[in-house]
């Protein structure tokens, strides 16, 4: 029995396993963690472009509200207003879908971004109405910069979460 065992050999164990090359699934767990970076960053940057442009339209209102205190001119305010509203929306959504609304449909297509009828029947018409009005004759503009508030904060909000 003793001579059996004497007979008996070492186990030989196979050379350990390397780490070169991965296994497949290690390939797809890369390839899933590099596209979620690069959606992540995507995501990101448009988010900051979208709060870029929400603090300098923001930035811009105030300059236009101090400079209608200063002068009191309706017109101007209106006018100012309906510029300030016409960039913000042609770089939030398709140019040809905004460049060319005037009078009416310009107040409907926003009227249809907010939600309401503030800008067909409500100080937003004066958008439009304020270059046929006499100099003198001063609307309610803070109910007019107040909507053009609202609809810049949610305009600007909306493209961010997209």
């Amino acid at each position: 029995m003793n001579d059996l065992l004497s007979q008996l050999h070492d186990i030989h164990l196979p050379p350990p396993v390397g780490w070169w090359p991965p296994a497949p699934g290690w390939w797809v767990l890369l390839l899933l963690v590099v596209a979620a970076g690069i959606l992540l960053g995507w995501l990101l940057r448009r988010r900051s472009r979208h709060l870029e442009l929400y603090l300098n339209t923001r930035q811009e209102l105030d300059r236009i509200r101090r400079q209608f205190a200063a002068q009191g001119d309706f017109p101007w305010l209106a006018a100012e207003l309906s510029r300030l509203l016409r960039r913000t929306a042609i770089t939030l959504g398709p140019e040809e879908e905004v460049a060319g609304l005037t009078a009416k449909a310009w107040l409907a297509w926003l009227d249809s971004r907010l939600g309401s009828k503030d800008f067909t029947t409500g100080p937003g018409r004066h958008l439009v109405e304020a270059a046929y009005q006499q100099a003198g004759q001063i609307e309610d503009a803070e109910a007019l910069l107040s909507l053009v508030e609202t609809w810049l904060e949610k305009v600007t909000r909306e493209a961010s979460r997209v």
